[in-house]
């Protein structure tokens, strides 16, 4: 699954799952673009890293929910790593609270940055991908990756933006897939489970907290950053050319709904 010639910027590059898919398409052979908001270093290290392994990487920072921001970000990509060729729509937050307590500015931020900022990142490489000259080392024209989430489909108590959130990715992921199918770019989505990440350790970080966790992943183990940077490769190369408009859940069965398996 070679992506050597071709450029990718992963929004949300600079930790988590973002920053594991930076790493695989970089090995892979992508020119790789590390978006962050805030944390300059950590994006720039990961760069470090990169380079040292061989591969080219830059970091650029970008609020994804800011129209201005997103267009500069972009512009910057194409300028310095001659084109782009894959977007992986990573960037999100959390920010939780019971619907009785959850403020508008709340609400109104996490879908301002997982949804909206999908949206002005998907946009923005669409116009990309039909601007600049057709790419030699890959089947389709331009290739788009949203990171969605198994709340796309399983209602989430207490995080109801969050959720609201990712199922519009899905039906926006699938309307974009639509519309720009013709045109030989291809969008797909991937919706992770429970993965072993920092915005998330309270479900995992304490045997007891991993115990009911498990409880609810019918294949017995948490998933790693890289269980999802290697889905993300196969939807960003040639070998899933065929593939577009489609969710690729990698939950370890979590959308199984495990609860019912004794008939509930």
């Amino acid at each position: 699954m070679s992506l050597a010639g071709q450029a990718a910027l992963v929004t949300g590059g600079d930790s988590g799952i973002g920053a594991e898919c930076s790493r695989v398409l970089a090995a892979a052979g992508a020119r790789v673009a590390i978006n962050y908001r805030k944390d300059c270093e950590a994006a720039d290290a990961l760069c470090e890293q990169i380079h040292q392994d061989g591969g080219r990487a830059i970091s650029v920072g970008a609020d994804v929910s800011v129209e201005g921001e997103v267009e500069a970000m972009l512009e910057r990509c194409a300028s310095e790593l001659g084109r782009i060729d894959i977007l992986v729509a990573n960037a999100g937050i959390q920010l939780d609270a019971p619907v009785t307590d959850m403020t508008l500015e709340q609400w109104q931020r996490v879908l301002d940055v997982n949804l909206t900022g999908q949206f002005l990142c998907a946009r923005g490489a669409i116009r990309r991908f039909l601007a600049q000259p057709e790419s030699k080392v890959s089947r389709a024209r331009g290739k788009i990756v949203c990171m969605s989430s198994v709340h796309q489909v399983i209602p989430w108590a207490g995080h109801v933006n969050y959720a609201t959130s990712k199922g519009g990715i899905h039906m926006m992921m699938m309307s974009l897939a639509q519309e720009v199918a013709p045109k030989r770019i291809r969008v797909n989505a991937i919706a992770p489970g429970a993965i072993r990440t920092p915005i998330n350790s309270g479900a995992w970080e304490t045997p007891e907290a991993l115990a009911k966790l498990l409880t609810l992943i019918p294949y017995g183990r948490i998933g790693e950053p890289r269980d999802i940077a290697n889905a993300t490769l196969w939807l960003a190369s040639d070998d899933s050319d065929y593939v577009t408009g489609t969710t690729l859940f990698v939950d370890g069965g979590m959308t199984l709904y495990p609860g019912f398996a004794d008939n509930g």
